[in-house]
């Protein structure tokens, strides 16, 4: 471990004690309180398993919301004193904070939204260990099943409504980015708004707040009161990107693979805005998904969006997909520069298209059941040193695996950026280190040198070192 690595815990721990509420006890005021007697009895002895751990960290994430940091690793040690216990009261929980960020509370009470992020950790959690990872009611070794369990999680958080509904755009883009891709982000939010549209994005900082903020705005004046931001995330990443305070419908998945199959099968079209390699991860992975035959037909609009001072951003992701995956790849989207209100009109026109599509062929207007995705793109990939040094990147595959494998690739880079798992096995052992024919090897290094250089890999301030490398 570094010696920088070594320094924080202390000066951190100090700051944070400074800068916390001792006790407080916090129950659920929605339906978040209706818990199985099972679930109840799984949280109250979860202390004997890894459960604890693992809301012990979203919690701590939720509740650290806005803090300017996206290194989940200093966020743990920052806040090393805090602790969560759970009581079992009348078939319901509640919740023993110890040593929890005060930003968190007003004059000793829980911001109302914070404490609905916080149940909705503690309600997905508990429904994953219970429904999802035991592999009892799904087979994950299946594809259909896997979009079974991705369709019931989402379904248990909420986000299906009976009846008519307002179209969902996911849009994607980085946690770091700078004022003016921020409010361009912001400006089409806004103007998806005014078409009465919803938005739906990964829930954190900069291009995925942007949007929502702007749509609240449009919401207000199109007199909308129940606009959706739908934030969805994953406990790996949910301490780098916290939800930010607009999100009202939040969900996490149990990981990378069903968080990405959600956004695309909540999606009605995604806009994609200015990013760094989880960007590039999740742009791959929808790439990969659209090249499959069976879903050639299925329209999935797909916008890559961003002002004027973008433009070499965009021009250097499209020559990268072109050049690595081909021009078949590019076909699948569109890219528009410093016009938000057309880039929102024409997502508008095409979900227009993808309603009437869904309607022809009998398939949901709230979840794409249609769409194809092969179970490459659905196995959970851990981003170890030995299994980024064994992706194969080269041209000789099928162009669909060979996105699949880019998006690993790039899910490997976020992991080590940000996730506390990565975080450690590079300060450990080093940075990945990633194989690449020739081509995709140049294309690559252009791309990540450009993402360092324009500083999308970290939040602006925060000094970079890059926790990979390219080997010949």
């Amino acid at each position: 471990m570094s010696a920088s690595a070594n320094d924080r815990p202390s000066a951190n721990r100090d700051r944070a004690r400074r800068d916390t509420i001792a006790h407080v006890t916090v129950m659920p005021d929605s339906i978040l309180a209706v818990l199985s007697q099972a679930e109840v009895n799984d949280l109250c002895m979860a202390r004997r398993g890894s459960l604890y751990g693992l809301f012990r960290r979203c919690a701590l994430a939720v509740m650290t919301s806005g803090l300017e940091s996206d290194d989940a690793l200093t966020m743990l040690e920052t806040y090393a004193d805090f602790d969560v216990e759970f009581e079992q009261v009348d078939r319901g929980i509640r919740l023993h904070l110890h040593q929890a960020p005060a930003r968190a509370f007003v004059d000793g009470v829980m911001i109302k939204g914070i404490q609905q992020h916080l149940f909705a950790v503690l309600r997905d959690l508990a429904y994953a260990s219970r429904e999802i990872e035991p592999r009892q009611r799904f087979d994950l070794s299946t594809p259909a099943g896997v979009t079974d369990s991705v369709f019931h999680l989402l379904r248990n958080a909420g986000l299906f409504r009976a009846g008519a509904s307002r179209p969902v755009v996911v849009c994607w883009g980085g946690h770091s980015i700078g004022r003016v891709e921020y409010d361009f982000c912001k400006e089409v939010g806004y103007q998806l708004g005014l078409r009465h549209l919803d938005i739906c994005t990964g829930c954190g900082p900069g291009a995925m707040k942007g949007p929502m903020k702007g749509a609240t705005i449009a919401h207000a004046k199109q007199r909308i009161s129940d606009g959706r931001y739908i934030g969805v995330t994953e406990p790996g990443i949910i301490a780098a990107e916290a939800p930010n305070p607009i999100v009202n419908d939040l969900v996490i998945m149990p990981d990378i693979e069903k968080r990405l199959e959600a956004f695309t099968r909540l999606a009605h079209g995604i806009i994609v805005f200015p990013g760094g390699v989880g960007t590039a991860e999740e742009l791959l992975y929808l790439l990969g998904i659209l090249a499959h035959p069976d879903n050639v037909q299925i329209p999935v609009p797909l916008i890559l969006a961003g002002p004027p001072s973008s433009a070499d951003y965009f021009r250097l992701i499209d020559r990268f997909v072109r050049n690595v995956l081909g021009a078949e790849f590019a076909a699948r989207y569109e890219i528009v520069i410093g016009d938000a209100s057309e880039a929102a009109a024409r997502m508008k026109r095409a979900i227009e298209a993808v309603l009437r599509f869904r309607d022809d062929n009998d398939d949901a207007a709230y979840f794409n059941w249609l769409l194809r995705i092969d179970k490459s793109f659905q196995r959970p990939f851990r981003a170890t040193h030995e299994e980024m040094a064994m992706l194969e990147l080269t041209r000789k595959l099928p162009p669909h695996d060979l996105a699949c494998n880019l998006r690993r690739a790039f899910s490997g880079l976020v992991s080590g950026n940000v996730k506390e798992e990565g975080i450690r096995a590079v300060e450990e052992q080093g940075p990945f280190r990633l194989r690449a024919e020739p081509v995709i090897m140049r294309e690559l290094d252009a791309m990540l040198r450009a993402f360092v250089a324009q500083g999308r890999m970290r939040l602006a301030g925060q000094k970079y070192e890059p926790c990979y490398e390219l080997v010949v």
